[in-house]
């Protein structure tokens, strides 16, 4: 059995919390925009049935997922937002219905996937507790942007350690999509998870550091909200310099949230 189950649990409990969000929508307000440009309520979930669908035949047939990285090598630029596009297109209830089906087949081949095996991406390869993980951050993030575009906010809880991690695990990429040098040295990252429980990661002597609430570290490195308006602090030039481009996501730089109009936390 797959080593990734603890974070498959997690995901599906993710899952299952926007699930309750957009269950109930009427089509109206799958309709609503959300704050991705361009981006409906139903569009946030189109882009996360299609990208269960992507990690899915990543997990069981490699030669056809790299028909899929041919595809989006001849045209980087639309295909993700084609991809959520098309799904937008679609009825509400048959949107709904193909989620629901995508992300539980890929819960199972996820679950099953024999232990060591790693998986063609659009990136690295991955281990199947690397893409649950993956697939928990995006959708947590993703689910933001719902949340945000219904005016819900959601009680915050200590999944997020699983999206600071890869917050903290893409801090090079953050620099290299940049094309800036990468700090050298180890940060220390310690956040506070809503439970109360530290989540902290790096050496506890680091100079460079950052702190803060892990849902405000999170709101950062998926650039779901400015920093202006987290609680999260560095400490050094490097660790100053990595909040200010930090992004969790492949791809290139995300344009990020304006900061609100109340401006600057104290």
């Amino acid at each position: 059995m797959s080593e990734a189950v603890p974070v498959l649990d997690d995901l599906r409990r993710e899952s299952e919390e926007l699930d309750q969000l957009v269950g109930g929508l009427s089509e109206k307000r799958w309709a609503l925009p959300t704050p991705a440009d361009g981006w409906t309520v139903a569009h946030q979930i189109a882009h996360l049935a299609w990208t269960d669908r992507a990690a899915l035949i990543a997990v069981t047939d490699g030669d056809a997922f790299g028909r899929l990285v041919e595809e989006a090598l001849a045209a980087p630029e639309p295909f993700v937002d084609d991809g959520a596009e098309q799904g937008a297109a679609l009825p509400p209830g048959e949107l709904l219905s193909r989620w629901r089906a995508g992300r539980d087949a890929l819960l199972e081949a996820l679950k099953g996937a024999p232990r060591g095996t790693r998986f063609p991406w659009y990136g690295p390869p991955m281990s199947a507790t690397s893409m649950a993980t993956a697939r928990l951050m995006e959708t947590w993030a993703h689910g933001q942007d719902v949340a945000d575009a219904l005016g819900v906010v959601r009680v915050p809880t200590d999944r997020l350690r699983h999206v600071a991690h890869i917050g903290v695990r893409a801090r090079d990429f953050a620099f290299a999509v940049r094309e800036l040098p990468a700090p050298e040295a180890a940060f220390r990252v310690e956040l506070r998870l809503p439970s109360g429980e530290l989540w902290a990661s790096g050496p506890e002597n680091a100079d460079q550091r950052v702190t803060g609430p892990a849902l405000d570290f999170c709101l950062l490195v998926t650039q779901r909200a400015h920093r202006d308006d987290l609680a999260v602090r560095a400490e050094g030039a490097d660790a100053e310099r990595w909040l200010g481009i930090a992004q969790a996501f492949a791809g290139p730089p995300g344009p990020g949230r304006p900061a609100k109009e109340s401006g600057q936390l104290p």
